[in-house]
């Protein structure tokens, strides 16, 4: 395929996909830029999701958009590492392949960047200047939990709306984001989706983008994401101190 088909499918991808499209939360604009060439090993046609693990990751970051967008009909999802192999997550007990390295994904159509230990990661110049590049082509550049701290640190957040893990919320002012509550928030092409379980809310979002509506609200179905938390203290403003004081605990100790 080349650029110039592959510039005229995205540009009617996003025009029908605009066609669809149901309002998100603390959504400020839903048009994203066509991107220009396709990058990896997806079938012709397919919508390729790069979702980014890195040593530390929090798991569910992950598997909840690979989950929501996996079974999407023509779109290809897969992981992505500095190098391809096993990541450990955020806890060292849980390890997921990365399927392929950086390089071998260097256009994605949408880009998902995964929270959790990100300290390394955000002083990484390999994955900044993949996210970068990979930003520069992508349909979607997304992130997760404190994933956004990443797209902060690669210097796609100045002047944006954007949220992020309850805790590291005022860390959003380091890299000129505007910190805005939902539990995702869409500016233009980057979306960016709170703590860790909101990465699902955001992967079912994409999936009607993707595919229409019916698509996602079937995906939604299949997932059985019907939420009924036995607590309701899934938010630091539903909360008291004391609980808010374990969570940090168990989070930085969980031993």
């Amino acid at each position: 395929m080349s650029d110039n088909q592959t510039h005229s499918r995205r540009t009617a991808f996003l025009t029908a996909a605009g066609a669809t499209l149901g309002v998100g939360i603390a959504a400020t604009a839903a048009t994203a830029p066509a991107a220009a060439a396709v990058g990896g090993s997806r079938k012709p046609g397919q919508v390729q999701v790069a979702i980014l693990l890195f040593d530390g990751f929090t798991a569910l970051d992950a598997v909840g958009p690979y989950e929501a967008l996996c079974r999407v009909p023509g779109v290809q999802v897969t992981t992505v590492a500095v190098r391809a192999g096993l990541v450990r997550t955020d806890t060292g007990e849980l390890g997921i392949a990365a399927a392929k390295s950086l390089d071998q994904v260097p256009r994605p159509d949408i880009v998902v960047i995964s929270g959790g230990g990100t300290k390394a990661s955000m002083e990484d110049g390999r994955v900044l200047d993949w996210i970068r590049r990979a930003h520069r082509h992508s349909i979607w550049t997304t992130s997760v939990c404190t994933g956004s701290l990443m797209l902060g640190a690669a210097g796609l957040l100045r002047g944006v709306p954007a949220t992020t893990y309850w805790a590291f919320r005022a860390r959003l002012k380091e890299f000129g984001a505007i910190y805005t509550p939902g539990r995702f928030v869409e500016s233009g092409k980057i979306i960016t989706a709170a703590g860790v379980s909101a990465g699902i809310d955001m992967g079912l979002y994409l999936a009607a983008r993707l595919a229409g509506e019916r698509v996602g609200r079937a995906m939604e179905l299949a997932l059985e994401y019907d939420p009924e938390p036995p607590f309701g203290t899934g938010s630091p403003e539903k909360t008291d101190a004391e609980t808010h004081a374990l969570a940090m605990k168990l989070l930085t100790n969980p031993a």
